[in-house]
C-alpha cells in the first residue's frame, strides 16, 4: 500500500523533496499529489515547472536538487511513485476503497489546513485528507507559516482532535546540522517518525551533550 503525499502551496519545497526520497530510499510507494499553487512555489524557489504531461521527468529534476538549489545533488529512483493530478477527484486516493498506509502533507500552507480541518473538498489533495481522517488512517501534516493566527491555530488544535499529527516545519539544531540540507532533512525526519517511517535523516538525541556536534 502506498503513502500519499500531498504538497501545497506553501513555502517549503524543499520539504517535500526529502520526505519523498527518504519513503523511496526505505521501499515504501508513493501516490503523489501536487496542488496547482504549490506548482507555483517550486516554479519560484526550483525554477522547475511541474507538469501533469511530463511529471516524471519534472518529479526526477526536482529530487536531484539539494536544498541549496544545486541540480545534479541527489539520485532517486522514482519508480515507487503513482502521480495523481491534484484536479482529478476521481482518484484512487479520493476513496475509501483505495487502500493506503496514510497520507503526509508537506509543506501544508494554512489554507490547505483550513480545507482540512473544515471537510472540504476543492481539490484532490484536501479530498484525500479527508478521506485520510475519515478511515482512521495517519494524517501528517506538516505547516509551515509564521506567524500563526488564532484561526489557524484552532484549525490545527481541531486536525489534532481528529487524530492527525501536527509537525511545523521548525527545524532543529541539536543534531549537528552543518548545511542547509541538514535543517531541511531534520523537518522531514520529523515528518517521517509521525509517520513510523524508518529512515537516516538526522542524528538524533542520545542523552549525551555535544554529541550531536559537528566534531563528535
Amino acid at each position: 500500500m502506498p503513502w500519499i503525499v500531498g504538497v501545497s502551496g506553501a513555502s517549503g519545497t524543499p520539504y517535500a523533496a526529502a520526505v519523498l526520497r527518504a519513503l523511496l530510499d526505505a521501499g515504501e510507494s508513493v501516490d503523489l499529489v501536487v496542488s496547482r499553487a504549490s506548482r507555483l512555489t517550486l516554479l519560484d524557489e526550483t525554477h522547475i515547472a511541474f507538469r501533469d504531461a511530463h511529471w516524471q521527468d519534472d518529479l526526477r529534476e526536482w529530487l536531484a536538487r539539494g536544498a541549496d538549489g544545486k541540480p545534479g545533488t541527489f539520485q532517486a529512483d522514482i519508480s515507487g511513485v503513482r502521480h495523481w493530478s491534484a484536479g482529478d477527484l476521481a482518484a484512487g486516493p479520493s476513496s475509501g476503497s483505495y487502500r493506503t498506509k496514510g497520507m503526509l502533507i508537506v509543506p501544508a500552507s494554512t489554507a490547505c489546513v483550513a480545507g482540512v480541518a473544515l471537510g472540504l473538498s476543492k481539490d484532490l489533495l484536501q479530498r484525500a485528507a479527508s478521506v485520510t481522517l475519515k478511515e482512521r488512517r495517519p494524517l501528517v501534516v506538516a505547516v509551515r507559516e509564521a506567524p500563526l493566527n488564532g484561526q489557524t491555530l484552532r484549525h490545527l488544535v481541531a486536525l489534532d482532535d481528529a487524530g492527525a499529527s501536527v509537525v511545523p516545519a521548525s527545524p532543529g539544531f541539536y543534531a549537528g546540522a552543518t548545511h542547509i540540507q541538514d535543517l531541511v532533512d531534520f523537518v522531514a525526519g520529523r515528518v517521517l517518525d509521525a509517520a513510523g517511517v524508518e529512515h537516516g535523516l538526522y542524528r538524533r538525541w542520545k542523552g549525551e551533550l555535544g554529541d550531536g556536534t559537528p566534531d563528535a
